[in-house]
């Protein structure tokens, strides 16, 4: 007997990159991007550094003055988009424990009144999720480069998005992180969310991306990651000649 797998109600948008351009004085960092995502996909995007990836980024959360298109088509209302950057540069010296910093940016009460009971279940369950709930009260500053990372997940969780744009999110991550990080976004992708997914650990887009882009400076190549990731296109971005001017 066949069993169907239950369809995936889709809850984020479809993308799409129109010619899109972003310069900077006399430098172009992206140079006439076309790119369609599919909703409730992993779409990653790869690519030496300096390329444009997080420029990219920054263009789709309208923190860069391109030119061009980008378009969100919600399958319903606009749904929450969530973000999640490479790093989290902050005074380790702060007497700022991880529930604290979860809750100045997850709930709108002051932070000198007392917590909801709702913000701190909402706040726990995404600790959890991320692997990291017997550490609420932990300084910020004795957490490790991965715990920090796993924390700068869990803060885009609150609300649940529908969107979750990610910028290297494995950079900082032990191995006990990567299998998080691996188990969270296959779950989002069940739940429907699109994911646009910057990365450098080809092997890791290989097993988890739906689709993949090679961008330096220009796109290079489009497709699946199990297709497109060879040794030759990986040297064929180390090679192109914005990053051969630019190394």
């Amino acid at each position: 007997m066949n069993v169907q797998a239950k369809p995936v109600s889709l809850r984020g948008p479809h993308i799409h990159f129109k010619e899109v351009s972003l310069r900077y004085g006399q430098s172009h960092i992206l140079d006439d991007i076309n790119l369609n995502v599919s909703p409730g996909q992993i779409f990653s995007v790869v690519g030496p550094n300096g390329g444009g990836k997080s420029s990219l980024l920054r263009c789709l959360l309208g923190q860069a003055p391109h030119t061009g298109e980008i378009s969100l088509l919600w399958p319903n209302q606009p749904g929450t988009v969530g973000y999640v950057p490479q790093a989290l540069e902050f005074d380790r010296s702060l007497p700022m424990t991880v529930m604290d910093f979860m809750r100045a940016l997850s709930s709108k009460r002051p932070t000198f009144l007392p917590l909801k009971a709702q913000d701190k279940t909402r706040i726990t369950n995404a600790l959890e999720q991320v692997g990291l709930s017997q550490k609420a009260n932990r300084r910020m500053g004795d957490l490790s480069g991965g715990e920090r990372q796993r924390v700068l997940m869990a803060q885009s969780l609150i609300p649940s998005p529908d969107l979750l744009i990610l910028d290297e999110p494995m950079a900082a991550l032990d191995e006990a992180g990567v299998q998080v990080f691996q188990r969270l976004i296959q779950s989002l992708k069940e739940e429907g969310v699109t994911i646009v997914w910057v990365e450098h650990d080809l092997a890791a887009v290989r097993r988890l991306a739906d689709s993949v882009v090679g961008i330096c400076q220009q796109l290079l190549f489009r497709g699946d990651p199990r297709v497109e990731l060879t040794p030759e296109k990986a040297m064929r971005m180390l090679t192109h000649p914005f990053f051969a001017a630019n190394p």
